[in-house]
């Protein structure tokens, strides 16, 4: 076993106060690294997606057959994506007012935000790579 010397008893108390004031902070947008879509409800939206520099927002409903045949495959790109782009799942039913703001009038609807804003977006249920399409030409 190695016997710590005081360069590296500095540096262990330098990595601990970082990681402390990350922890206050809540951790930083760079590392967190969301792996699954999250849903969210109007009151989160906005901050949410303004917290994120890219994000796709699949809008949805439980009754919408084309909706269930796409979440696999929002889960396995949020998966793929993890640390680039968040997914977010807004159930349409649930959120009417926030359906209504961004003139959702079919499900699903897949819609791109960057820094906060829409950017894009796809109606219907497009496969996967047509999905991953729309998302790789804004992380460039």
């Amino acid at each position: 076993m190695k016997k710590l010397m005081p360069e590296d008893d500095f540096e262990l108390e330098r990595i601990k106060l970082r990681k402390l004031r990350e922890l206050m902070r809540g951790g930083s947008k760079a590392e967190e690294k969301l792996d699954r879509p999250v849903h969210l409800s109007e009151d989160e939206f906005d901050d949410f997606v303004k917290r994120y520099p890219l994000v796709l927002v699949d809008f949805w409903a439980s009754w919408c057959g084309p909706c269930m045949m796409i979440a696999p495959i929002i889960e396995e790109l949020a998966r793929e994506y993890a640390g680039r782009v968040v997914f977010a799942k807004v159930d349409v039913d649930r959120n009417r007012r926030l359906a209504m703001k961004f003139g959702i009038m079919s499900i699903p609807t897949l819609m791109l935000f960057k820094d906060g804003k829409p950017v894009d977006m796809i109606i219907g249920a497009q496969p996967k790579p047509m999905i991953k399409q729309l998302i790789d030409q804004y992380l460039r």
